[in-house]
């Protein structure tokens, strides 16, 4: 009615109302009513707003490559933007023309302006292996630009999402990729099989160390039950040398013993035979008949035959007849 209208704004919105020109009101998320006959509202956002953006730029061996990423940006100064973009809206709060949107395309020229000379001197894969190189050119350049600063806005963050060739030389790239993959497999491969002969050949010689090992303690085992064979045959040639010399020398002992029996009974047979000499030799002269009458103390009859006949055989030469009966034989035995 009358053209009077009320309207409301959120607290992430600037809001200036212009009436006939002239800044009436300025501040964030007001409402209030207004003439929109006479008046104009301004409605620039002041929280951070992202912008998608996608390029494509060539390398300096001619390759294109497509860039592709997100600037996070925020509103500093409003009144700087709507000095250069027109961001008026409606009664319903709409931006009654597209500046906004040219916004976005001036950020996304700068960003792109900005990684340009960078690409450009970088070959296909370094420029596809480099998204962070280019993301902190990009994010270089939008904070150095003038046009950010004549637009009163503070770049948050840049981030590149993705750097990549066209189809046809990514496949080219996968393939020689593919292939360098295959040739460092074969070669990883041809590797492993060289590692495992290696290690079979030094298992093979470890064996052989060991076996080497073994037969030179078995020899020195056997060298040492040789010894020992050898000193225990010396010592037993030692004990029985000495069972030999101690034998010797008992036998020595025993002819000394024996010598000096033999010397002892010599002397005793000569000390006997010299007192039975003495003691006979009173009867040397005297007729032995005399010596057996006087030893015949008994006056045996046999002793008186035995005499007889004694005397029979010393005079055999004169004898012509000799009886001797039965039974006289019979009282001898």
């Amino acid at each position: 009615m009358f053209g009077i209208k009320y309207i409301k704004f959120d607290a992430m919105t600037h809001v200036m109302l212009f009436k006939n020109g002239k800044l009436q009101k300025e501040g964030r998320g007001l409402s209030f009513f207004y003439n929109s006959m006479s008046s104009s509202i301004v409605a620039s956002p002041i929280g951070s707003n992202d912008v998608q953006f996608i390029f494509n730029e060539s390398t300096t061996d001619f390759q294109m490559i497509t860039v592709q990423g997100q600037i996070t940006y925020k509103i500093e100064d409003p009144k700087k933007l709507t000095e250069v973009l027109d961001y008026t809206v409606d009664s319903q709060g709409r931006y009654t023309n597209k500046d906004n949107q040219k916004l976005k395309q001036r950020l996304i020229n700068e960003a792109q302006t900005a990684a340009k000379s960078y690409i450009q001197s970088l070959q296909l894969k370094e420029a596809i292996t480099n998204a962070k190189k280019i993301e902190d050119k990009i994010n270089e350049g939008l904070g150095a630009s003038s046009t950010s600063t004549s637009l009163g806005l503070e770049i948050m963050s840049v981030n590149v999402m993705a750097v990549k060739p066209t189809p046809a030389m990514a496949k080219a790239l996968e393939t020689q990729t593919r292939e360098a993959l295959q040739q460092e497999a074969d070669a990883a491969i041809y590797d492993r099989r060289n590692f495992a002969v290696e290690q079979e050949q030094k298992i093979k010689e470890s064996e052989l160390n060991t076996e080497i090992a073994v037969e030179e303690k078995q020899k020195q085992i056997t060298e040492k039950k040789m010894e020992r064979k050898v000193i225990e045959q010396e010592n037993a040639t030692q004990i029985r040398e000495m069972q030999v010399e101690a034998d010797i020398a008992i036998e020595e002992k025993r002819k000394q013993l024996i010598d000096a029996k033999t010397e002892n009974e010599k002397k005793q047979a000569d000390a006997k035979r010299y007192s039975l000499k003495a003691q006979l030799e009173p009867y040397k002269e005297i007729d032995w008949k005399i010596i057996s009458a006087l030893n015949n103390t008994g006056n045996s009859s046999k002793n008186d035959i035995a005499i007889a006949f004694r005397e029979l055989a010393e005079n055999a030469d004169t004898i012509q007849n000799l009886n001797i009966t039965p039974d006289l034989l019979q009282s001898l035995t």
